[in-house]
């Protein structure tokens, strides 16, 4: 399964919603040294049940305009 995601590093609290076929994440950690990297992945792994191994960012590594591969859903 693939994703569209855009990333809003620096929020108060983290969240994900889903707007049609962007999903939208918030997550407290900056974008430094991948730190908003493992915060999404971590975020991610609890929303859908998953370990984060099963999750990798295919596209906007350094974005936050993101595409997550997600395997095993």
């Amino acid at each position: 399964m693939k994703i569209d995601i855009k990333v809003f590093p620096r929020s108060k609290r983290d969240s994900i919603h889903q707007e049609g076929d962007l999903w939208k994440v918030h997550i407290n950690a900056p974008a430094l040294d991948g730190k908003a990297n493992k915060a999404l992945l971590n975020l991610l792994a609890v929303h859908f049940g998953i370990r984060k191994s099963q999750i990798e960012i295919t596209k906007g590594l350094k974005s936050q305009h993101k595409t997550i591969s997600i395997k095993g859903i």
